[in-house]
């Protein structure tokens, strides 16, 4: 064992707890070369005694016994990241549901297909569809007694559901007559996919109460989670993304889109929100190039391009913070005011800010609040041969 100077005293001078470092002291200097310590030379340069040097000593003992857990930590830490797995015995529902954010994704993990295939679903069951004109659709209406004033005084509406909107449409000179027959088309489909929006929210609150899960419930998620664009199934993201659409919005926006049943998109392709797609079936703008560029989204009946709106608000990154406020008002327990979420679909159209008020206006100017509180009525076999 060295001799040296740092340890030539007796423990008999020293307390108990200075005993205890001491001994801690020479275990970790034990083998040690004093020469090869720079810090004994400081000690004996300055002529710094026994005591300051136990203290001294027993600061870095403690400050290295201190840093080890830390060290150890990072060190774990890294490797989990380096050498990342996922346990499967834990339930899907270990996801948080008090998050603040819809987390980060990329639109380039988003497969189009998948977010529209039950939409793709509905077109091809709908092929051999029949446009209506316009005065069988009014007779329609009367024999079902449909009528838009009863409707904002009961908040009632008839499921006449059309497949197609009449040609006839854009003849009707009355500008009153036309978008109440247009909102009188529009409306029951709104409010259909509204309805199939809350039937799958109360699944999902039911899946979410249960600890455990059935194979069929788990995969109703699976195809959720690729209808609504989040590859991380998360969760959170989907309790935030699978809501509704104000009803008055929805209208507005149909109106706006296809000035109130009028444009060539409307009429050929059933686009009542004017949406694109690269790869999609659909109509070119006459002012875009031949070869490139977007098309309108064409579809075969008008609820698939409802559903199709419905899913493009409910996913696309551009309308993150319109949903993040529709959730807030969700989480406050007051209703969805159109007013206030269109103020976050500035994206929608290359007008911005311009765009909001003109959806606004058309909420304001027609009164279309009064229809979001409107319920469908349970449709029968009676009222759907007739369409």
């Amino acid at each position: 064992m060295l001799k040296n100077n740092f340890f030539n005293f007796k423990l008999k001078n020293l307390s108990f707890f200075n005993q205890i470092l001491l001994l801690r002291s020479k275990l970790f200097f034990f083998k040690i070369q004093r020469k090869n310590l720079k810090i004994f030379k400081f000690f004996d340069d300055r002529r710094i005694g026994s005591l300051p040097r136990i203290l001294i000593a027993s600061i870095f003992i403690v400050f290295t016994f201190y840093l080890l857990p830390l060290i150890s930590s990072y060190t774990k830490k890294n490797f989990m990241i380096t050498n990342e797995f996922q346990n499967n015995s834990k339930s899907i529902l270990a996801y948080t549901l008090n998050k603040k954010n819809e987390g980060t994704y990329s639109d380039n993990e988003l497969n189009e297909k998948d977010l529209l295939i039950d939409i793709f679903s509905l077109n091809d069951l709908e092929t051999d569809t029949v446009r209506l004109n316009a005065s069988t659709i009014k007779q329609l209406f009367e024999d079902t007694d449909y009528k838009l004033d009863d409707v904002r005084q009961k908040k009632l509406v008839k499921p006449v559901a059309l497949t197609l909107l009449p040609a006839e449409i854009k003849m009707i000179e009355n500008t009153k007559k036309r978008k109440e027959f247009f909102i009188q088309i529009v409306l029951p489909l709104i409010l259909k996919e509204n309805n199939n929006i809350r039937l799958d929210r109360k699944t999902l609150f039911n899946i979410i109460n249960k600890s455990n899960n059935t194979k069929i419930e788990k995969k109703w998620l699976k195809n959720k989670f690729k209808q609504y664009g989040i590859p991380s199934k998360d969760l959170s993201i989907l309790k935030i993304r699978m809501d509704e659409i104000p009803v008055s919005l929805a209208i507005a926006q149909a109106a706006k889109e296809t000035g109130w049943g009028t444009s060539r998109f409307a009429q050929e392709g059933n686009a009542l929100f004017g949406q694109w797609t690269w790869s999609g079936e659909g109509l070119k703008p006459k002012e875009a190039d031949e070869n490139k560029g977007h098309k309108v989204m064409k579809f075969n009946v008008l609820q698939a391009s409802v559903r199709a709106y419905q899913r493009n608000l409910n996913t696309h990154s551009s309308y993150e913070n319109f949903r993040l406020a529709r959730a807030q008002l969700r989480d406050s327990q007051r209703p969805l005011d159109s007013i206030l979420l269109s103020q976050f679909l500035k994206n929608y159209a290359e007008t911005g800010n311009q765009y909001v008020e003109v959806l606004q206006k058309i909420i304001k100017q027609n009164n279309l609040k009064d229809f979001d509180d409107a319920k469908l009525l349970p449709s029968s076999i009676e009222l759907e041969s007739l369409t």
